[in-house]
């Protein structure tokens, strides 16, 4: 399990880092789903009996299942789920905006005639 979870964290990686912003979405689903795997494979899989507890005893009468691996992955799914909807909202908008998803072609804050390259310092000290 541990490397299905790191094959799928480096692919997450590859396609996080790709200038599609469709890759991006793809590689950011793909990583929530790696971590998903991981919070369940931390949690063991050998004990397959709910943790309830009789109504006599004070504590359960066996092994039971961690909750805590399994209440963590619930929460990661929800956040991923709402993470997942938030940039599909925010992608569209930019795809509306702009007309592209290569990120290259993304520079409105930085226009690519705006930056010119050039000495550090061009104004010249007045001679006294």
């Amino acid at each position: 399990m541990a490397i299905l979870v790191g094959i799928m964290v480096a692919g997450s990686v590859y396609l996080i880092l790709g200038r599609n912003l469709i890759r991006f979405i793809f590689g950011l689903v793909l990583a929530s789903n790696a971590v998903n795997l991981l919070l369940f494979t931390g949690g063991r899989l050998s004990n397959p009996a709910p943790p309830l507890i009789p109504p006599d005893a004070l504590t359960p009468a066996g092994p039971v299942a961690n909750a805590l691996p399994q209440a963590l992955m619930l929460t990661a799914i929800v956040i991923g789920f709402a993470l997942l909807v938030f940039i599909f909202v925010l992608f569209y908008r930019a795809y509306q905006e702009i007309g592209t998803v290569d990120t290259e072609f993304m520079r409105l804050a930085e226009p690519v005639d705006a930056v010119t390259p050039g000495p550090a310092c061009s104004i010249e000290p007045e001679e006294v």
